[in-house]
């Protein structure tokens, strides 16, 4: 029963991925029809064969590597040390729930401020440069990053937290043998979340101050009137927050398998 179940599950998986890539090569061909025909401007919506064939160009000479790693190594980045600092910081707030009550309001408030509009603030404080850029990506994410993984952790059902401080539970046993494991799942979507934050920051960020990385093709794209241009970062950064995605998917896959089986 369970291995019919089991076909069942992967034939529907294979029929959705299917149906997905279906769904985007009609959409490449309506879009690339579209242009060629003049349904679509050309001039401001590209097409996809002109796209891959400046792609192809970038890539023969390893231009295109350059821009891709400074981007991905400045968003891994911010979502490592974004997302350490801000569940290290909700920790803390656990803890201590007169701490919680004093700073509510200010993360209520910091996560309501335009980051992006301030982005040039950052930078002039952090500097310009790759700490610059980090910095605005972190700005993104970490308030996020704390109130999500703070409701997380005041989510536990308290009987259980009660079993374990009339078993004489210190916070640190409580916190790190059923708090944290409890949500560690719900740690993993956090850092979901955080992918498609710091990639925005990042190119807000290389949007102002980079020489090198996607948002600069991007921005000199735009700046140029070469459509074909920004229309190539945006797949491209499409791409690499998919892929970025799909590894985070998968480790959350495995940690919930491990939780099945008791692990």
């Amino acid at each position: 029963m369970k291995k019919c179940l089991s076909k069942e599950y992967k034939l529907a998986k294979v029929k959705l991925v299917l149906a997905q890539i279906g769904l985007l090569l009609f959409i490449l061909f309506v879009w690339e029809i579209g242009a060629r025909i003049g349904l679509l401007d050309e001039f401001f919506f590209s097409k996809p064969t002109s796209i891959a064939a400046l792609f192809w160009k970038y890539f023969r000479t390893n231009e295109i590597f350059k821009h891709v790693l400074i981007s991905l190594y400045e968003t891994v980045l911010g979502i490592v040390i974004g997302s350490a600092v801000g569940i290290l910081i909700a920790t803390i707030l656990w803890a201590s729930e007169r701490l919680s009550k004093l700073l509510e309001p200010f993360l209520v408030i910091l996560n309501a401020l335009p980051k992006t509009a301030l982005a040039p603030i950052m930078i002039i404080w952090a500097g310009t440069g790759v700490r610059g850029i980090v910095v605005v990506s972190i700005s993104i994410l970490i308030v996020v990053t704390i109130i999500s993984t703070f409701n997380y952790f005041i989510s536990i059902e308290p009987e259980k937290v009660l079993m374990m401080k009339s078993f004489r539970a210190n916070k640190y046993q409580i916190f790190t043998k059923l708090i944290f494991p409890s949500n560690l799942v719900n740690i993993i979507s956090v850092v979901k979340i955080n992918i498609g934050l710091a990639w925005v920051g990042v190119i807000v960020g290389e949007f102002l101050v980079s020489r090198a990385g996607i948002g600069y093709l991007i921005m000199y794209g735009g700046q140029v009137f070469r459509l074909d241009l920004v229309m190539m970062g945006v797949v491209i950064l499409s791409i690499l927050a998919y892929i970025m995605y799909e590894i985070v998917n998968l480790i959350e896959k495995i940690l919930l398998k491990k939780r099945g089986k008791g692990i």
